[in-house]
């Protein structure tokens, strides 16, 4: 006879906890976390057009060639115009042809406060933000529940007969509490351990590492303390000998690799096409001592040579393997560098640009200093400046700037041209880093400036570039990431030191 035996099933969780792929958070990348500060900031500095500019952001940018003078000029150009590509230079000419840019007027700008209303609203809604997160709320909340509930109604009149409010946060709590409690004065001649029995609350443990994000956004002031004279630039020359090439707008098309040349120099640079503009408008002159105050990774630099204006050019870079980057391409497009061009119409060296100090000693200086460089930090995690570990450098970055961008106008002969330059589309990084540096050399060196208004001029790149309104900006210009025209983003203002 077969006996039947009870079986008992007993249901017992799975012991994964969080480690259950059902309940694992996903950890956003840095990539994702720029993002999410692009979507904030931007998007309420640019509005709908913000959809646009992330979507040619987060696409393959559009590079511009640069033909070397020092290869093969002829073969170069002949494969590049083979494959559809168009020389800038004779776009130049068409656009200036077709304009009355000469005969133009400066209009004063009505509209740039717009901008400084929602700058400010931005740095209103972080300091909130801040606030709550370190001194919340919550004791609002839990007073509203208590007064809804009849059985605490005893608790809340002993509170109020012992005038303790609980609506106060600590922050206030610390800083209003001033009357002293005499029962907790300790007697030191009895017993000096009671020192240890009481210590008075000042600060919240931890706050002196923490770093509010809304300092970032202090940096852009509106106030003008100072002189300031914006004048109308209406010339601009093309160098002759400056060969660059595009596509059309709306053509992805891929430039070629460059190769080497007869000579053993490199055929073409490649370059983010709004980098031509920052050195173009500097408009170097023959004869010129030039200095590019932070020139890696060359191309900048690079590209004023080519024009065979500079009579000396100091390319200077704070790091090392920065200043070993400019070597590297200077020895792949120059002929015999080392011998020919080092010490001689180059010189390379390293120096912070805060602290340069050969004064009134250049006709131009190209000021492209370090920033947030957007569109490399929403493709790049390795390195990324809005790393948790590089807050503070970050939230600096203004400061950075504004203190290399004085010091260059110092730099400057009376006279002298210089062109501020950052590839963000940040407000607080451009226009506020200009106007901070202008007030600087004026209360701490008394120098005045005079911004050159580039707004006429930039109609001459139109059929290549997509520019920000220059109603949307109070000193400079800026190339802003557009699908057909995928380049920058790039800002650049031009300043004269009077």
């Amino acid at each position: 006879m077969l006996r039947t035996r009870n079986i008992l099933f007993i249901q017992r969780r799975w012991k994964g906890g969080k480690q259950r792929w059902s309940v694992v958070q996903k950890k956003k990348s840095v990539t994702e976390r720029v993002l999410e500060n692009f979507d904030d900031f931007y998007g309420t500095v640019f509005g709908v057009r913000w959809n646009n500019i992330r979507a040619a952001l987060l696409s393959e940018q559009k590079y511009i060639a640069m033909v070397n003078n020092f290869g093969d000029i002829e073969k170069t150009c002949h494969i590049l115009e083979s494959t559809g590509a168009i020389n800038v230079k004779s776009l130049f000419s068409l656009a200036k042809e077709r304009s009355e840019i000469e005969n133009a007027v400066l209009t004063p700008n009505q509209t740039i406060y717009k901008l400084d209303e929602r700058v400010r609203g931005i740095l209103k809604k972080q300091e909130d933000q801040e606030k709550q997160s370190v001194y919340p709320e919550s004791i609002d909340k839990e007073d509203k529940v208590n007064h809804n509930n009849p059985f605490n109604s005893k608790n809340k009149s002993t509170e109020a007969n012992n005038g303790t409010n609980t609506n106060k946060s600590l922050e206030g709590a610390i800083q209003t509490n001033t009357e002293l409690d005499t029962r907790r004065i300790v007697d030191t001649e009895s017993d000096s351990g009671g020192l240890y029995d009481y210590v008075p609350a000042t600060k919240i443990k931890g706050m002196e590492d923490w770093v509010p994000e809304s300092n970032y956004y202090k940096y852009y002031q509106t106030t003008t303390d100072f002189p300031l004279k914006i004048e109308l630039e209406t010339k601009l020359a093309y160098p002759d000998s400056l060969c660059l090439y595009t596509y059309e707008m709306g053509n992805c098309t891929k430039f070629k690799s460059p190769f080497k040349c007869v000579t053993g120099v490199l055929s073409h640079y490649l370059m983010d096409g709004s980098s031509i503009l920052p050195p173009l408008f500097l408009d170097v002159q023959p004869g010129e001592r030039v200095l590019d105050a932070c020139a890696a990774p060359g191309g900048k630099s690079l590209l004023m040579l080519e024009t065979m204006h500079p009579d000396i050019l100091v390319c200077n870079d704070l790091q090392e393997s920065r200043v070993n980057r400019i070597r590297k391409v200077m020895n792949e497009y120059l002929i015999d560098f080392n011998n020919l061009w080092s010490g001689k119409r180059c010189l390379l060296t390293q120096w912070d640009a805060r602290a340069i100090e050969d004064y009134e000693m250049y006709d131009k200086i190209l000021v492209d200093v370090p920033c947030t460089t957007d569109r490399h930090s929403l493709h790049e995690n390795d390195n990324n400046i809005f790393r948790t570990s590089r807050l503070k450098e970050r939230l600096r970055i203004p400061e950075l700037q504004a203190a290399i961008l004085t010091n260059c106008i110092r730099l400057l002969k009376p006279g002298g041209s210089l062109v501020y330059s950052t590839c963000s589309l940040s407000p607080i990084q451009n226009d506020g880093v200009v106007h901070m540096a202008m007030q600087g050399a004026f209360n701490e060196h008394g120098i005045t400036v005079t911004v050159k208004d580039l707004s006429l001029l930039i109609q001459l790149f139109s059929d290549i570039f997509k520019f920000e309104n220059p109603k949307g900006l109070k000193y400079g210009q800026m190339v802003i990431p557009f699908l057909p025209a995928n380049f920058g983003p790039s800002y650049f203002c031009k300043i004269t030191r009077n």
